[in-house]
């Protein structure tokens, strides 16, 4: 399953500001540089976060994104669907032929096993892993 660069820029932003929890906005110019990512498109993705709840946007000099809610109340599947939409929808029609069906329960069966692990990890774990895989990685905390 290949997500989108909506979904995966997305889950970086807030990973990085579950990382930065606590510690006020920070500026988008500061998470894109962090995270390798265009400021312009982490922006872009910002009003449709917003929207949902899942970040505060603060203006002017002291301004910038954080989180809405403590990272361990949101999801990594909340963030995906703000972005995306409903996860998983695959659009068969309703009167497929019997090998269609077969695909379809397939896929089913794939989206409930991802939507249960998406559901299931919030920011605070998605956070806690990035930084033991630098720690890993570095031998040592970033």
């Amino acid at each position: 399953m290949k997500g989108s660069a909506k979904g995966r820029y997305g889950l970086q932003l807030m990973m990085e500001l579950a990382l930065q929890s606590g510690r006020g906005p920070i500026l988008v110019d500061t998470i894109a540089g962090r995270q390798g990512l265009p400021p312009k498109f982490l922006r872009v993705l910002l009003g449709s976060l917003k929207t949902a709840g899942l970040v505060k946007v603060q203006r002017g000099p002291s301004g910038g994104c954080e989180l809405a809610r403590h990272p361990s109340h949101i999801t990594a599947l909340e963030v995906l669907e703000a972005l995306e939409g409903r996860f998983g929808s695959l659009g068969l029609p309703p009167d497929a032929t019997h090998g269609a069906r077969a695909v379809r329960e397939l896929w089913t069966r794939s989206t409930e096993a991802a939507r249960a692990v998406l559901q299931a990890t919030n920011l605070a774990d998605l956070a806690a892993r990035q930084q033991a895989l630098e720690v890993d990685s570095h031998g040592y905390s970033i």
